[in-house]
């Protein structure tokens, strides 16, 4: 009997690091052809796998799989979908099976975070009792850096390289120009619920003193008054002020400060917006020049700052995902654990999905100084090792190169469609 077939797909919104996992899993079972047989991906995540949409990656040549290493979004399309529990899902699961039949395939691969990471473990569970056995695997990717039982998300170290050194160099601008111009410069990060992000902007300042840098995550409530004070404060001090702000940043009643929209579902709100409100609040209230941007894309697109650290464990956690299910492990995720700060070292180890899925890991508050405003030496021990080292892309007339693939499409062998509107 030949060996099964894999099946990959991408979920959520995409990092500069996914495609590297994505390597890692067709690289690793590429070296295992006698016990893996083909590795397909399904386009644009789950909905892909629903529809029979499946990419055949042995047309891809070594080179061009490698290519995914320096290239940022996702290779073969992502989504925002979730599977419904049963049984409400019962067709979902069904159509799965059929599809997962006629291609053969034994072992599923989910690169996503916390909600993909529900999806896996229902096709993990659900599929086998329904009479289809498979290993279904979640591969960790957010650069929200919120999944639990890991250290730090694969495609976090980038972002955070990435608005870190952003954040130093408006910082280098905005010293320029305040003296007759701008005052003020507030620069909006991704996160969503959480203030990662924003809080590894800090690393842009010095350590071990206070400096014209402003903080601001939603695990602290945001106080207007508050906060316009310690920017007065700033700009007699030092001339100027920069503030690092988080999406989802939160008021004390509990309400988010902005949300731009979204499908309805629960943790796919769209949040965005924060910056010209804080700019505007800034303005009015100080009488000052205020510049503000928000990076949006930009920052998870950004491959060409990558950090080092993040691209070898996006790639680890890809092969790992492979090695479990060559071992007939089910329903777990590859986790980063920390060993130890210096030398920093890490490896991965298995973690069950019902213990990861739809959970939110949140910035310790001892990560901010008492007035919440600055890293602490403990924030700066964590964060420091993930943004360390560079992974520069090949470039070609000044310009970053990035995988061209085939994405060749598999054959469907079912007369039926499945449509689901998502």
């Amino acid at each position: 009997m030949s060996a099964q077939n894999a099946l990959y797909a991408q979920s959520g919104g995409v990092t500069a690091t996914i495609n590297a996992s994505a390597c890692g899993v067709i690289e690793t079972a590429r070296r295992h052809r006698g016990k893996i047989g083909r590795v397909y991906a399904a386009r644009n995540g789950i909905l892909g796998a629903l529809a029979e949409d499946l990419i055949d990656t042995s047309a891809e040549s070594t080179t061009a799989i490698r290519a995914l290493m320096h290239t940022p979004g996702g290779a073969f399309g992502s989504c925002r979908f979730d599977l419904s529990p049963m049984p409400q899902g019962r067709s979902q699961y069904e159509r799965l099976i059929q599809v997962f039949r006629a291609h053969n395939i034994g072992h599923f691969f989910y690169n996503g975070g916390n909600g993909s990471a529900e999806t896996a473990h229902l096709i993990a569970t659900e599929l086998p009792r329904l009479g289809w056995p498979v290993t279904a695997i979640a591969i960790p990717k957010t650069i929200d850096n919120d999944i639990v039982h890991s250290d730090c998300s694969p495609g976090f170290g980038s972002v955070a390289k990435f608005v870190a050194t952003s954040m130093r160099e408006a910082m280098a601008d905005l010293a320029s120009m305040s003296h007759s111009s701008t005052k003020v410069f507030v620069m909006e990060v991704m996160g969503r619920y959480t203030g990662w992000i924003a809080a590894a902007c800090g690393l842009a300042q010095p350590a071990d003193k206070d400096g014209p840098l402003l903080l601001l995550v939603p695990e602290i409530h945001f106080d207007r008054r508050r906060f316009l004070a310690a920017v007065r404060l700033r700009i007699a001090r030092y001339g100027w002020c920069a503030v690092a702000v988080a999406e989802g940043l939160k008021l004390r009643n509990g309400r988010r400060l902005t949300q731009a929209g979204g499908d309805g579902i629960p943790g796919h709100e769209q949040l965005g917006g924060v910056a010209p409100l804080i700019a505007a609040m800034v303005r009015d209230s100080l009488k000052v020049k205020v510049h503000w941007s928000a990076l949006d894309y930009v920052q998870r697109a950004a491959r060409h700052l990558a950090s080092k650290t993040d691209v070898a464990q996006a790639y680890a956690v890809g092969r790992a995902a492979v090695g479990y299910a060559l071992q007939g492990r089910s329903d777990v995720m590859p986790v980063i654990e920390r060993i130890s700060d210096r030398p920093y070292r890490w490896r991965v180890t298995p973690a069950p999905l019902a213990g990861i899925m739809n959970r939110e890991k949140r910035l310790p508050r001892r990560f901010l100084t008492a007035d919440g405003w600055r890293l602490t030496a403990h924030a700066r021990g964590y964060f420091t090792p993930l943004i360390r080292g560079e992974a520069w892309p090949p470039f070609a007339d000044g310009l970053p190169v990035h995988a061209s693939l085939k994405l060749r499409r598999v054959r469907p062998k079912l007369k039926s469609t499945f449509r689901e509107n998502p």
